[in-house]
């Protein structure tokens, strides 16, 4: 990204110092977005946010609760502020576009509190562009140079009762499916969208996370989304809610002491995002999460690419493997002598069984192969809080790693390294540069990397200060050796892979692991988890019936020709295809669609949406000029539109069709059909989709 960057800086205006405290105002870029600042009576800032007319957040106040000087939310004096509009575009390494343009309207508001001992200095920016806006704090260089922060208390007042699409707060997960609500019934609706997890830690029935999908009421509703941009070296942002005020008030993750944040001057926190518009679709396409993270500092990113794979992974999920090699649990990893050990017989990591899915895989064109379970440890891994778990670098006796490795570049792909933690963060620290060079050694240039369970040491959460600074090292320390990090049940992104790019992916959310999730649930995420930045949902199941190849007796809820929709309806530079080789077997007519779909675009064209029901978007080739379309639906069948006036205008083009069968049906009959028809700029096909369903597209051009 960085050596992509073409920036320029239009300096607006730079205000004189003083001491009235506003209001002072910025607008976005077209002016439709309004933001006031002001210092009220007793030194409270405060802001608010008018959209095309309509108030989007009332009053708003700002500020923290610190362990030595207690509130920080009234007693400012303004010292000075200064307006600047900036505007570059630059180039992703990898993304939904070619390029992006970075265009907004800055106020930062110099600040002062006088307090018994010493004088506080607190900065506020404000970031304004078309859809959206944003701010954050800066605690300039000053005579106190550490805070310790109990509570920020950032507001974020809203004008009705608004519907959302929610998950619970929780300090530890957010694999929870959404819940759709009026705002005033998140906690009756709290103890429902509950779900079981090896790590949870809720702590309010009002408590919601982000990226927080609303929508108002009323004839020409607006779209709004709560965020947060650029979370370096501070804990993780939730949402609390008062219904009596209809205000939500940042919560932060707590750590181990019961405070929020230690920081040391100068310091800025991450971003609080509101993202605002007239259409779901401009939601969709909104770049302000990555705008607000700084630019690529990898001065080299050649080594970085997208990549499509396959993995002995589903078979584990779904119990007709194990990723552990024997009974035996409880020991001491150390000293336990695999070599006498005796193999249960369901480990699914063997060298022959992954030389079945490396002969797959390379035949159809896949980049790399993940193998989960191939290292020690795996016996005593799952919620046991053991600190000695797994050393990262030695492989099960019947896991040949320098063979596999041999032969998986023989056949021209890749093995991906996978790194499970089972929470225990000093143990991979520990480990961190030995499992990083046995990467180097063998040829892996990317890890998927996993924190199941509660996070040691005890009293940690997933989303805490400390641990957010850990997943960010491992992803400095990877970019040290050329490596590339897929971090689940890491906190969620909120765009740093653009400073970061070697971050290709997270979980951070529910993903297909949940078998019978509701069909609904991949129309949402786009709207919410994907904001900050790409997740490894790992579609493109065929076989619905888990029971006809394991013990897990599921249906999972999806059709065929929806689950090659989510290739493109959600973006990745990291894809896999999830299912087993064997089920891929009867239906390689459908599965070309898996082998043609890029995963890295030029352009990205959100067509229709409307949060938990329907996504249809189309996207652009890298550097081509080939077309993939998606849609996807929720519980109800629909018939949608697709307008092509996307496609270069005077050309023919070759479409090809997967969709639902006239009687599909994500609960009874996940089956397919294929058409092919030339289209052009001016087609307008109409496509059904079944319930829980949805359609894939591939378009190239006629030679």
């Amino acid at each position: 990204m960085k050596k992509h960057c073409c920036a320029s800086l239009v300096v607006a205006g730079i205000m004189a110092s003083c001491s009235s405290g506003g209001p002072l105002q910025v607008a976005s870029p077209d002016g439709r977005l309004v933001v006031d600042f002001n210092l009220e009576k007793d030194g409270a800032p405060a802001y608010s946010a008018v959209f095309a007319g309509d108030t989007i957040v009332r009053t708003s106040y700002m500020g923290f609760q610190m362990e030595r000087f207690g509130a920080l939310t009234t007693g400012f004096k303004m010292t000075a502020h200064h307006e600047s509009e900036h505007n570059e575009t630059w180039a992703p390494v990898w993304g939904e576009e070619d390029s992006v343009v970075n265009h907004y309207r800055q106020l930062v508001v110099e600040m002062k509190k006088k307090t018994d001992s010493v004088d506080v200095l607190l900065n506020v920016e404000f970031r304004v562009f078309d859809d959206g806006f944003a701010f954050r704090y800066v605690f300039p260089e000053q005579a106190t140079k550490q805070f310790v922060i109990d509570q920020e208390l950032s507001t974020f007042a809203m004008t009705g009762d608004h519907t959302a699409w929610w998950i619970p707060g929780d300090y530890d997960t957010q694999e929870y499916e959404y819940t759709k609500s009026p705002l005033s019934e998140i906690a009756a609706r709290h103890a429902a969208s509950l779900v079981g997890n090896v790590s949870a830690s809720l702590f309010d029935q009002w408590a919601v996370q982000t990226s927080l999908m609303m929508k108002t009421q009323g004839e020409k509703p607006l779209y709004l989304n709560i965020h947060e941009a650029a979370l370096v070296d501070y804990p993780a942002m939730h949402l609390l809610y008062n219904d009596s005020t209809r205000t939500f008030t940042s919560a932060l993750t707590p750590d181990v002491n019961g405070h929020m944040a230690v920081i040391d001057t100068p310091f800025s926190t991450p971003w609080r995002v509101v993202m605002v518009s007239d259409k779901a679709t401009d939601i969709l396409s909104s770049q302000i999460i990555y705008n607000l993270n700084d630019s690529c500092v990898l001065d080299d990113t050649s080594w970085i690419h997208p990549t499509k794979y396959m993995g002995v992974w589903w078979e584990m999920i779904t119990g007709k493997s194990q990723w552990s090699y024997t009974d035996a649990h409880d020991f001491d990893l150390a000293t336990f002598d695999y070599s006498k050990a005796r193999p249960h017989g369901k480990h699914g990591a063997t060298t022959e069984n992954v030389k079945r899915y490396i002969d797959f895989a390379a035949a159809n064109g896949f980049d790399q192969l993940l193998i989960e379970g191939w290292n020690v440890g795996w016996e005593d891994w799952f919620g046991l809080e053991k600190d000695y778990v797994f050393d990262f670098v030695t492989p099960y006796p019947d896991f040949d790693i320098k063979a596999l490795n041999d032969y998986a570049h023989s056949k021209g792909i890749k093995l991906m390294m996978h790194h499970e933690t089972s929470g225990s963060i000093p143990n991979y620290e520990r480990h961190m540069e030995a499992a990083y060079d046995l990467m180097n050694k063998y040829g892996y240039d990317a890890v998927k990397s996993g924190y199941v369970g509660n996070i040691l040491p005890k009293g940690s959460h997933h989303y805490g200060q400390t641990q957010v600074r850990h997943y960010l090292d491992a992803v400095r320390r990877a970019a040290d050796h050329k490596i590339m990090v897929n971090a689940h049940e890491a906190v969620r992104p909120t765009g740093l892979a653009r400073t970061y790019p070697n971050l290709v992916g997270n979980e951070s959310a529910m993903g297909t692991e949940y078998r019978n999730m509701t069909p609904g649930h991949v129309t949402i995420l786009p709207f919410t988890r994907l904001k900050g930045g790409p997740m490894d949902f790992t579609p493109g199941i065929f076989e619905m019936d888990l029971g006809k190849f394991s013990p897990d007796k599921t249906h999972k809820r999806a059709t065929v020709a929806g689950q090659l929709a989510l290739y493109v309806t959600m973006y990745s530079p990291l894809q896999m295809a999830a299912d087993l080789p064997e089920n891929y077997a009867p239906r390689m007519d459908a599965f070309q669609f898996i082998k043609d779909v890029p995963v890295d675009w030029s352009e990205s064209r959100y067509l229709d949406a409307e949060p938990g029901e329907f996504i249809v978007v189309a996207r652009r080739a890298k550097g081509g000029d080939d077309w993939y379309v998606g849609g996807v639906t929720n519980e109800d069948a629909r018939d949608v539109t697709v307008p092509m006036d996307f496609l270069k205008p005077g050309v023919t083009y070759q479409a090809t069709f997967y969709t639902d069968a006239a009687d599909a049906h994500c609960d009874t009959n996940p089956a397919y059909e294929i058409r092919r028809e030339t289209v052009t700029s001016h087609s307008t096909p109409t496509i059904h989709m079944a319930p829980g369903g949805g359609f894939a597209i591939s378009i190239v051009p006629v030679k």
